[in-house]
């Protein structure tokens, strides 16, 4: 039995690949130095939470043995992105020589043998990726996958086995502490989405074009011939494929005819029309790359319609939490600008009657950042009322310096929009928001956290009257 040991097992996606790959027989063990829910609960489930926290070199070394004096040293590791360089089991392998692989060096050694399709780009690419995973379940294919968040209908967010087909979310982050590079490099896929460029990651890189020139790479080292579907109306996106992918077969996208009916898009295909139970723009012009794909992928077009109109959303993508009289309260991943305007705009389109509180939280690393936040400028101007909202504590633990709430208010370029630091102010702000409106409110919460951990169900247009 192979036995692969995983440094920072704990990770979202990481905890994930670790189940995936016990439940094909492999014998797992990991070590982490924190692991919070969900990993902690998956992991506890499957006997594979380490029973300390912490980093242990003993685990590694292959001079150790257990109680039948048989030797533990893992045939492979698997490096988490948050492990340091200095990382003692790390050392304690490469001093071994035991093969250390990234997370996606060893997706890439699991799939190698299989047809691979990457969703990549700034934002859209779980979504997509979703939408391509619903329609091939919905057809009987047979295939594995790697997507970013609980998709209905699917158990887990890794799935390996001896499909001859896999489906991967691409990121653009770096690998890990051993490999910089971003993890799309390692994937080379044979079909391949690009979704879309806006800075990002500025903790990783500081500028934009170094951050666009990583989506140049990607291109430029993709396999002569492979195939890229990419979205048309995204001058950027133009700017990547114009410059680096002419060894390339591409093929461009575009927002798909449609119309909305009581809040929700209905597509206008040939076929007639398609009712949707996800809206948006930017969600349209996802599925029809997900389309793109599955057509190319051999699903005829009439049933990639007839399975996406049962496609709900990938979980915290335009995500309803709570709805009563008078009042829908929607959460949503969006944290980098081009993601919060969007979601923004989907909303204020689908629901022009409803009177649109939009409460943001700064939460990753770019957000936080005073040299990124003129980024956000305007990206907020579609709600009727806007709330930004970020945490202290967040900045510490992020090594940031402190922000100053009027610095923030002046890069978001509205002049009515309220920046707050603590948790009990944002709860009475948005109380005060939803009361006594003569149009129903739809609150819509985007983060890629928790808001410091408020409970959004407790909202209610009721108790606030």
């Amino acid at each position: 039995m192979k036995h692969i040991h995983f440094i920072a097992i704990g990770g979202a996606i990481m905890h994930q690949l670790a189940l995936a790959l016990q439940k094909q027989g492999y014998k797992i063990t990991g070590s982490d130095d924190e692991i919070t829910d969900p990993a902690k609960t998956n992991l506890e489930k499957a006997g594979l939470l380490p029973e300390k926290y912490g980093w242990f070199p003993e685990k590694i070394d292959p001079s150790s043995a257990d109680t039948t004096g048989v030797l533990i040293r893992p045939d492979s590791v698997v490096l988490g992105m948050h492990a340091k360089a200095d990382n003692t089991e790390l050392l304690a392998a490469k001093k071994a020589g035991i093969p250390v692989y990234s997370f996606p060096q060893y997706v890439y050694e699991v799939s190698k043998n299989k047809k691979r399709v990457v969703v990549a780009g700034s934002h859209g690419k779980t979504t997509i990726t979703s939408m391509i995973m619903h329609i091939l379940k919905h057809q009987g294919i047979n295939f594995d996958y790697l997507v970013g968040a609980k998709v209905a209908g699917f158990d887990q967010s890794v799935l390996l086995s001896d499909a001859p087909l896999i489906i991967l979310e691409g990121d653009e982050y770096p690998a890990s502490a051993e490999e910089k590079k971003p993890k799309i490099f390692f994937y080379h896929p044979h079909i391949s989405v690009l979704s879309g460029i806006a800075w990002d990651h500025i903790n990783v890189f500081p500028t934009y074009e170094i951050y666009f020139s990583q989506f140049q790479q990607y291109l430029h080292g993709m396999d002569k011939g492979s195939k890229v579907f990419y979205n048309n109306e995204d001058t950027e996106v133009q700017r990547a494929i114009q410059t680096s992918a002419t060894q390339l077969n591409t093929v461009p996208y575009s927002t798909p005819p449609f119309h909305y009916e009581n809040g929700y898009p209905v597509m206008d295909t040939k076929d007639g029309p398609v009712k949707l139970s996800v809206f948006g723009r930017h969600n349209l012009l996802n599925l029809q790359a997900a389309i793109d794909v599955c057509m190319e992928l051999g699903v005829n077009e009439s049933d990639c319609y007839q399975a996406i109109a049962s496609f709900t959303g990938a979980a915290r993508r335009l995500e309803k939490i709570k709805e009563e009289p008078g009042l829908m309260v929607y959460r949503d991943f969006a944290h980098a600008p081009s993601k919060v305007k969007a979601t923004l705009d989907a909303v204020r389109e689908a629901y022009p009657g409803h009177h649109l509180l939009a409460c943001f939280e700064l939460h990753t690393f770019s957000s936080l950042n005073e040299q990124f936040l003129s980024e956000y400028a305007h990206s907020m101007d579609a709600a009727d009322d806007a709330i930004v909202y970020f945490s202290h504590h967040a900045l510490q633990l992020k090594g940031l310096p402190p922000l100053d709430p009027a610095s923030v208010k002046k890069y978001f370029g509205r002049s009515d929009i309220q920046v707050i630091d603590e948790k009990k102010k944002l709860e009475d702000a948005v109380k005060t928001s939803i009361t006594g409106k003569d149009q129903p409110v739809f609150l819509l919460l985007m983060s890629s956290g928790t808001f410091d951990g408020i409970d959004w169900n407790t909202v209610s247009s009721q108790s606030f009257i």
